[in-house]
């Protein structure tokens, strides 16, 4: 149950604010928190493509934002894209999105909400499905809904864009990706709408198309996204760099403290409550080197992990890891991984869901971020340095790649 209070003008600052890239008319929207819409708690649209069965803590930053605007008396109002997600969604995407089948999209929405009621309130939530209104559209209906955008306006969006100048396919059916998210809006008559930042366009094409159906246009909030685990690119699951937002305490707290020290203040703005003041003093402290990053690092992995789990279950995770790295142990939990034979090591981390190509694999042996453990003692360690290294069916080995992933050989 959500305990609603009245919005304070430093509460509606923290929400339009903090971690937050793009207000479409700020001061509108700070208007309508503070003097409500006709009596009315507004509308707030999330659209959601079930293209997994797995959330990530990346995710967690706008249901966060959501949760936020519940606090304050409104309305969450979810849009799953069973249509959408058929024909997949082109933004930030140098090529085109695999589409999904029905009984993927409906299997996938299933474990998303499962997910997404950890952090949002499912009393304070209208759940619809695309289905409701495109089910009854008819080609008629299709087409003058492409009649209010030009192929000009579409090739002005970024992806877009480089796509046409590299020369890589544009299909005709994801020009219509955004028109049909656009019209999730005018369907749901949304006041605002909240996504990341990569989904820019799709929002204010939503906003134009509002008053062309006799409705006032939706305020646009969108949020900086997080980088991932290599603390360069979105977080994101097909480059092997997330955190599932249902990890275990402890792999969640310990692939946090392996995040770089730059982008701290990033996570914390995103998925904690810790006050700006304080994040300012942490932020000068290590500047004059009276505080050292690790510490803060500790208390950003613990104030994450509480957001996920609990605070004691937070407190257990920190006291794990600090022992292990005390103690250069290797994980008590490691997951087993059965060979019957010698294997090559790109090929290994690849089926072993280490590494999420090739390249990628190859990438991190570059790297020296690649060790095997013979005898499954941390004392005892081989640096792999070569893609062509061959791994021996070793009962009881481990390979660790990265800094917190690692299996356990199980010789079948």
């Amino acid at each position: 149950m959500t305990v609603k209070s009245q919005p304070t003008p430093q509460a509606i600052d923290n929400l339009l604010r903090r971690g937050v890239a793009l207000v479409e008319k700020e001061a509108d929207l700070r208007r309508m928190l503070l003097e409500g819409n006709k009596g009315q708690p507004l509308r707030i649209k999330l659209g959601i493509d079930p293209t997994h069965y797995d959330l990530t803590i990346g995710h967690a930053v706008v249901l966060r934002k959501l949760r936020q605007f519940q606090r304050m008396g409104h309305k969450t109002v979810v849009v799953i894209g069973d249509w959408t997600a058929r024909l997949g969604d082109p933004s930030g995407r140098t090529e085109a999105r695999k589409a999904l089948t029905a009984e993927e999209v409906n299997a996938n929405a299933t474990t998303y909400l499962d997910q997404f009621f950890r952090i949002v309130d499912p009393a304070e939530t209208e759940i619809h499905r695309q289905s409701e209104w495109f089910d009854q559209f008819t080609l008629a209906d299709a087409m003058r809904l492409q009649g209010h955008k030009t192929v000009a306006q579409m090739l002005e969006r970024d992806d877009f864009s480089k796509r046409y100048k590299s020369g890589v396919e544009i299909y005709l059916s994801e020009f219509m990706y955004p028109l049909l998210q656009g019209y999730d809006s005018v369907a749901l008559r949304s006041d605002v709408e909240i996504g990341g930042t990569d989904q820019t366009f799709n929002l204010l094409v939503g906003r134009e198309l509002q008053p062309i159906f006799g409705q006032p246009s939706q305020q646009i909030l969108t949020v900086n996204l997080i980088v991932g685990l290599d603390g360069v690119q979105k977080m994101g699951k097909s480059l092997n760099n997330y955190i599932a937002l249902t990890a275990p305490a402890n792999d969640m707290f310990g692939k946090l403290m392996s995040l770089p020290d730059p982008v701290m203040r990033t996570y914390f703005e995103a998925l904690t409550d810790v006050e700006d003041a304080e994040l300012d003093e942490f932020d000068r402290k290590m500047a004059e080197g009276t505080l050292n990053p690790r510490d803060v690092k500790l208390r950003m992995a613990r104030e994450i992990a509480s957001e996920f789990h609990d605070a004691t279950s937070a407190l257990l995770a920190q006291e794990a890891f600090l022992r292990q790295f005390s103690e250069r142990k290797l994980p008590a939990d490691i997951p087993e991984y059965a060979m019957s034979g010698p294997k090559n090591i790109v090929e290994l981390l690849v089926d072993a869901e280490l590494a999420a190509s090739n390249n990628r694999a190859r990438e991190l042996i570059r790297q020296g971020g690649v060790s095997l453990f013979p005898s499954g003692d941390a004392d005892k360690t081989e640096r792999i340095n070569s893609s062509d290294f061959v791994v021996d069916a070793l009962n009881g080995a481990v390979l660790k790649a990265g800094k917190r992933q690692y299996i356990r050989i199980k010789v079948q």
